[in-house]
């Protein structure tokens, strides 16, 4: 609970409280009178963080309302900024750039050429999403994508990398030149169609372990509803077979009428199962972090057929690492790429996969909406 006091600390001081350490893992805070009102603190306040608390403190955790009360004060701060990251970069050569592409990418329709290799500097777009999935039970977390702006190429693979190597660095605000340098950002276009497959794919991983036990605890009771109520009905069919004498037509009506109640039951409880695990998720972006670094900027002619295309890679010295391929659909996580034949554009191998209905390849980029050959 260390990094929580630590977190609520920083809060409350950018607030203008006076926040002194207690032990064990605790604060105490003189609170101005607007921070005082919106938290429901007297003057001097005693918060505790661990399982042992400081004598009169409130504890404070990660259960209850505290994050979204301290998220309210934080409002916006913090939720983007701009750095200039001291890194290696500029003057580093690749050495043997020909046999490193080849490791990178692989373009199996099409031929590619190095071109040209130039230091550069380019915009990194670090973006963190926060997703809830309510159910019958809640799940919550965050996620971070990452992506090279300069040239379209998805960099969180290295994220964490990159991160723990930009903790050690020294930051600034970024230069003019700089800026200049590094071309200009995404518009809010190409950020929603660069963002959005990996959105959907990195949600699916996050969200695999909850669906998968929630659908674990729908089949069991599921199948604890039927076995019930089909061993209900089994009964009154006995009873409705078994029928004779004179009150049998009174018997079997009466069974009848539990068997239509027992279909009429059931169908009601699985209702009720539907409405009970019916999944709602919801995601919204939460912080974004633009870095300026410097790479070594890779140019590649891509030929297929008749047409060619320049396309740019970058390598990142400070990691050691050689971005894929940009993709133009789907999310491209590996290196795999189909260029297509009208505009070159560069997918995953199911963006250029055959139609369902006619068999024709065709590219999901150029027509994204339907086969051109038969509209399906």
């Amino acid at each position: 609970m260390a990094a929580l006091r630590d977190f609520v600390s920083d809060v409350l001081e950018l607030e203008g409280a006076a926040v002194e350490a207690v032990e064990p893992d605790g604060l105490e805070v003189l609170a101005p009178g607007a921070l005082r009102q919106s938290m429901g603190w007297p003057e001097l306040a005693r918060l505790g963080f661990g399982p042992e608390l400081p004598p009169g403190a409130v504890a404070v955790g990660f259960e209850g309302d505290w994050l979204a009360k301290f998220g309210a004060l934080l409002g916006a701060r913090g939720a983007w900024a701009e750095r200039q990251a001291t890194l290696p970069g500029l003057n580093l050569r690749l050495g043997d750039a020909e046999r490193q592409i080849a490791h990178a990418i692989d373009l199996p329709n099409a031929i590619w050429r190095l071109q040209d290799i130039q230091p550069a500097w380019t915009r990194l777009l670090l973006l963190a999403f926060r997703y809830s999935a309510v159910s019958d039970e809640k799940r919550e977390g965050m996620f971070w994508l990452g992506f090279n702006q300069g040239t379209g190429a998805g960099v969180t693979s290295i994220m964490a990398r990159l991160q723990a190597l930009l903790a050690e660095t020294e930051w600034q605000a970024p230069e003019a030149e700089t800026r200049e340098a590094a071309g200009p950002a995404w518009s809010a276009a190409m950020l929603e169609a660069r963002a959005t497959p990996l959105v959907n794919h990195q949600l699916r991983l996050e969200m695999e372990p909850f669906l998968r036990t929630l659908r674990r605890r729908l089949e069991r009771d599921r199948d604890r509803i039927h076995d019930y109520y089909n061993d209900m009905q089994l009964l009154a069919q006995k009873k409705l077979a078994a029928a004779t004498g004179e009150k049998a037509a009174e018997q079997r009506k009466r069974e009848q009428m539990r068997i239509a109640a027992a279909k009429h039951e059931y169908a009601a409880k699985l209702d009720d199962l539907r409405h009970n695990y019916a999944l709602s998720v919801k995601v919204e972006w939460a912080q974004g972090l633009e870095v300026f670094v410097p790479v070594q900027r890779l140019s590649l002619l891509v030929k297929r057929r008749k047409g060619e295309r320049l396309i740019h890679l970058d390598w990142h010295p400070a990691v050691r690492f050689m971005e894929p391929l940009p993709a133009d659909w789907g999310p491209g996580l590996d290196r795999t790429r189909l260029a297509c034949d009208e505009h070159l554009h560069l997918t995953e191998p199911a963006g250029q996969a055959p139609c369902p209905a006619c068999a024709k390849p065709w590219c999901r980029a150029c027509h994204p909406k339907a086969c051109p050959r038969c509209g399906t």
